[in-house]
């Protein structure tokens, strides 16, 4: 047979096969190798055939494969593509897929979100080892990033304003954060506050686990979103539903209110009076159920 360069070739008999391995070499591209790389759902026919025209086809070792291959495409295989050949060969777990990232000893070792990357240091929570009353507020702010303690700015003196109202004692209480680490973006020559993500909280929700578990409050009070989200291990909650209402998670009783930030900065004095008031009224049943 004598193949001119740059022309295609041409078979005038069906392709013979000479020796055992061939043989087994041509079962397996007919059977294995060619459905495998046959991607139906970019099958073209027309350029199939004007790369390759129909007669030629009963000469090639895949040839066999082909009809087949087009039935199953024209018939639903397009959508599917090569999603249930791939995954019958493949097989991965859950855990090989996505593997648990390791705990570190201490959380100043944390890296299991990027937030540490930004931050100053983490910022541990601070209480009596057995609190009967436990805040869990969003994240450190900038003052709170700096000093290395939770609820020390501006939205720490309101906080301790709301508990003095409410006839609770900071010093009895544990109080933390959700998430350990400053989310910020600069603004000018300022860190400008910004609110975790999902996956950070999750990320984070190890270290409060623990804390929970070491201090074994009685009651949780829970302020804001970002805090109600990592104390109840859900996404879908809303703060606006639930605001008033004892909730339950882990035997505890949980008290959602709103974050002091949120008092401090929402528009309108009369809303800044009620959030304030809202708080006040949260901390006052934490105190009667703990």
């Amino acid at each position: 047979m004598a193949i001119r360069c740059g022309a295609a070739p041409h078979f005038t008999a069906p392709l013979e096969v000479t020796d055992a391995s061939e043989a087994v070499w041509l079962t397996y591209c007919r059977s294995i190798y060619y459905r495998s790389i046959f991607n139906a759902a970019r099958m073209n026919t027309d350029a199939m055939q004007m790369h390759m025209p129909v007669r030629y086809w009963s000469n090639m070792p895949k040839s066999k494969s082909i009809p087949a291959l087009m039935s199953k495409a024209a018939a639903g295989g397009r959508c599917l593509g090569q999603a249930s050949a791939v995954g019958a060969r493949v097989q991965v777990g859950a855990d090989a897929a996505q593997p648990a990232r390791p705990v570190p000893a201490t959380l100043d070792q944390c890296r299991r979100c990027e937030l540490w990357r930004n931050a100053t240091q983490a910022v541990p929570g601070e209480g009596p080892r057995r609190a009967r009353v436990m805040l869990v507020g969003e994240q450190p702010g900038d003052q709170e990033d700096l000093a290395g303690k939770p609820f020390v700015g501006p939205a720490g003196h309101l906080l301790d304003r709301a508990l003095q109202a409410a006839g609770l004692e900071r010093d009895e209480l544990y109080v933390t954060n959700a998430v350990k680490h400053f989310k910020w973006e600069p603004r000018g020559k300022r860190r400008m506050h910004k609110t975790p993500g999902q996956r950070e909280i999750e990320a984070c929700m190890v270290w409060l686990d623990q804390e929970i578990d070491l201090v074994k409050p009685a009651v949780i009070v829970a302020l804001g979103s970002t805090a109600l989200k990592s104390v109840l291990k859900t996404s879908r909650v809303s703060l606006t539903a639930v605001l008033g209402e004892s909730l339950t998670e882990g035997g505890r009783q949980v008290i959602a209110t709103y974050h002091p930030s949120y008092a401090l900065r929402v528009p309108g004095e009369d809303a800044r009076a009620g959030a304030f008031a809202a708080m006040v009224d949260a901390f006052k049943r934490a105190k009667a159920c703990a």
